[in-house]
């Protein structure tokens, strides 16, 4: 037997003992004082040997019992043949418990007027103890049963807080799938326009500017693919990936293409969705300057009120038509709209409506809360943010 199995079971003895020895003074106090009362003159250590020897006795029987208790356990579908098996058993442990007392009391001389001999001692012993000691042996099995009870219903209790703790733990991993999925739509549909209008100007034999593109699109990709696992990141890192991406847009309409940027140093380290504010500037891009002729201008502020992180995207193009337009069921705003509502629940949302002033405003709100890392390559400090003129 392994020296962990021993330890159990001498460990396991310490407690039975123990328990036992505290039952043992329990009933002897009592005794005690049924003496003081009845002027009894038999000495005190009579009792207290009588009581000890008794309780003793069960300690080293407990095990015993405990494991018939577990080898013939009794359950619902078995009890009346369970208990009809552990009735006579309990009537012999019972008998040799209370021979071997009275074989130790004897030979210890207590109680000299009652335990004149062996079987004087035994036949005495079995009046006042023989009942008792089935008892006894039932509430063993009944601690048993109830401490195994206990013991399942922690087990329970543990399994259905893993359980809740897988559960959140897939939910988790399913939303964090689900913003990838989203993310990874994002990112071909980005990159579909983009190599579209390189292919435009290669057809339009404008070699320098495809060139030149292409190089700002490299950057883009490496400065994206930093932070390719994060779903949230710095305002500023976000606008770091704006300005990259403006500066493609402007090989494609040099002269028509008038970005401005307003953010508050105090809100920079805001946390925002990664590439979030790309698909609103390509929506507004597009139908705004790309529809008209004359040069166009884009608007991106950020705001925060109270708890909210507002950002705003205004084009001056001719704006929306009907309400149909204004909600946006392109792949760009939609799945913008989705990873919002993925990341904040009913705490973020996506509006488009058109500007009084003319054009469309696009507002994303969202729960205003630090970003959790903040990267330490700053690209876009110096350009300062206020009334950033790109063109």
């Amino acid at each position: 037997m392994q020296s962990s199995g021993i330890k159990r079971i001498l460990r396991n003895y310490v407690w039975y003992f123990s328990i036992w020895t505290a039952l043992g003074i329990f009933f002897f106090s009592q005794a005690i004082v049924q003496k003081i009362l009845s002027r009894e003159p038999t000495p005190w250590q009579h009792y207290l040997i009588s009581w000890m020897v008794g309780v003793y006795l069960w300690a080293l029987l407990t095990p015993l019992i405990l494991w018939l208790g577990h080898r013939f356990r009794i359950e619902r579908r078995n009890w009346v043949r369970r208990i009809a098996l552990h009735l006579p058993i309990s009537i012999v442990i019972s008998l040799a418990q209370l021979f071997a007392e009275s074989i130790i009391l004897y030979h210890v001389h207590v109680f000299p007027s009652l335990m004149t001999g062996l079987a004087p001692t035994f036949i005495f012993l079995l009046t006042i103890g023989f009942h008792q000691g089935i008892m006894t042996y039932f509430l063993l099995l009944g601690s048993r049963y109830g401490l195994d009870y206990y013991h399942k219903y922690l087990e329970r209790e543990q399994q259905a807080l893993r359980l809740e703790l897988n559960t959140a733990q897939l939910k988790t991993q399913l939303a964090h799938a689900q913003l990838s999925a989203l993310k990874m739509q994002l990112q071909p549909h980005f990159l579909f326009n983009t190599l579209n209008a390189i292919m435009v100007l290669v057809r339009q034999q404008k070699g320098k500017q495809a060139e030149e593109m292409l190089a700002r699109l490299g950057d883009l990709l490496r400065c994206v693919l930093e932070d390719v696992d994060a779903q949230e990141v710095s305002l500023r890192r976000e606008l770091e990936y704006l300005q990259l991406y403006l500066s493609i847009e402007q090989v494609r309409f040099p002269d028509r293409l008038r970005a401005e940027i307003f953010a508050d140093q105090s809100i920079l380290d805001a946390a925002v969705p990664q590439m979030g504010l790309q698909p609103i500037v390509e929506n507004a891009i597009r139908h705004g300057i790309g529809r008209s002729s004359a040069a166009g201008r884009i608007q991106i502020s950020a705001t925060r009120l109270n708890d909210t992180l507002e950002i705003k995207v205004k084009d001056d193009g001719p704006g929306l038509a009907d309400n149909k337009s204004i909600e946006g069921n392109g792949i760009g705003l939609s799945n913008t709209r989705a990873r919002l509502q993925q990341l904040y629940g009913n705490g973020g949302s996506l509006s488009v409506e058109n500007s009084e002033l003319g054009g469309v405003v696009v507002t994303m709100a969202l729960p205003y809360h630090l970003a959790s890392e903040i990267p330490e390559r700053e690209v876009m400090e110096g350009h300062g943010f206020h009334n950033a003129d790109r063109g």
